[in-house]
């Protein structure tokens, strides 16, 4: 397994037997939280060098027009992106942030299934980033209402 694939798949949480897309949002979530830890900065550099060596990485590995279920780079880059609308990491937050993302993700509506309809590296990572935009209005949403 060389870099690319490694990467591609999420530290291999993308050859989880069932659910690999859930995998990989958790190993999102768990980086994106490390991430806020130290601020909003460095969660918003993590986003952006997973999504730029992630639509390198699916390039790589010349399987994007298949999309399959063990690429999950995207759920890493889509996930951590609610977390950036939160203030510190607390349990209902990052909780919040995992749900709604996995929601948009899995029903994938209006713009996040356009993106996913594209076969191409740009809509394996767009349909996932698209998610994290979704999920992230929602929490943004949630915090007029919520102590998140």
């Amino acid at each position: 397994m060389n870099f690319w694939t490694i990467l591609a798949s999420g530290l291999g949480s993308g050859y989880a037997p069932k659910a690999p897309g859930t995998f990989g949002s958790l190993v999102g979530l768990a980086i994106g939280a490390a991430l806020l830890q130290y601020g909003h900065l460095p969660l918003l550099l993590g986003i952006v060098v997973f999504t730029v060596t992630g639509v390198e990485a699916i390039r790589a590995t010349g399987r994007a027009a298949q999309d399959p279920k063990w690429i999950v780079v995207d759920e890493i880059a889509g996930q951590m992106i609610p977390l950036l609308l939160l203030s510190h990491v607390g349990f209902m937050g990052v909780v919040f942030s995992f749900a709604l993302f996995r929601l948009f993700d899995i029903l994938k509506p209006g713009p996040v299934g356009w993106a996913d309809a594209r076969h191409d590296e740009y809509g394996v990572m767009g349909d996932d980033l698209i998610a994290g935009v979704m999920a992230a209005v929602a929490v943004a949403l949630l915090r007029l209402v919520l102590p998140l």
